[in-house]
């Protein structure tokens, strides 16, 4: 069966969540999703009407600058049913006592996506850790950064930095982030991914 159509009607919509998420668009980024859509990032668990405004609070009381650069996608459809993963690189602008720096973690999405009446729409997103990094934007302050180690060794290393920055703003994040070092968050995930595909999965948004 040829499902090349599919894979490209469901790269575009990947396409759409960043640019329309990075510029604020949410009327457009609401519609890659279908209704119950669920987003898992390291900072946020909730659907994605929850996280549109979780973003919106993050840009107007603490000043978030976040963006995201998209790479290559392994996309997987079978009948109606499809999964994604993209690797991407999540980068973030912020001021860190006194000191303007760059975050960049290196990451993949890992989608779950169904067509309804000839549409598809994503009802899942988690991210995938594979790496990250601090630096300030300007070299000749690198001795001025000094970083809570005690914050960085809470955090494995694939999203110290990335959690370390969201902590500073007051955020809580994941402990057990799936990750590219393996373990039972990556496992289960990529368990419910070929169970999704496959149909054995009802519903990708249950516990378990």
């Amino acid at each position: 069966m040829d499902t090349t159509n599919d894979a490209t009607q469901i790269r575009d919509l990947i396409e759409r969540w960043v640019v329309y998420r990075d510029a604020f668009l949410w009327d457009k980024f609401r519609k890659v999703w279908h209704p119950e859509g669920v987003m898992i990032a390291t900072w946020s668990q909730s659907s994605y009407e929850d996280f549109i405004k979780n973003t919106e609070y993050g840009k107007k009381e603490h000043g978030l600058w976040y963006m995201h650069i998209l790479g290559g996608s392994g996309i997987e459809v079978n009948g109606d049913r499809g999964v994604s993963m993209t690797k991407m690189i999540i980068t973030q602008r912020i001021e860190l006592d006194g000191v303007l720096c760059d975050m960049n973690n290196f990451a993949r999405h890992f989608d779950f996506w169904e067509k309804r009446d000839g549409r598809w729409g994503l009802l899942r997103r988690e991210t995938i850790c594979d790496k990250d990094t601090l630096a300030p934007v300007y070299p000749d302050e690198a001795a001025k950064l000094k970083l809570d180690r005690s914050i960085l060794e809470k955090y494995p290393q694939e999203y110290r930095y990335l959690a370390y920055c969201a902590v500073y703003n007051g955020y809580g994040v994941s402990g057990d982030v799936p990750r590219y070092s393996g373990g039972s968050a990556l496992e289960n995930l990529y368990r419910r991914g070929d169970d999704w595909l496959s149909g054995k999965l009802a519903n990708p948004n249950a516990p378990g």
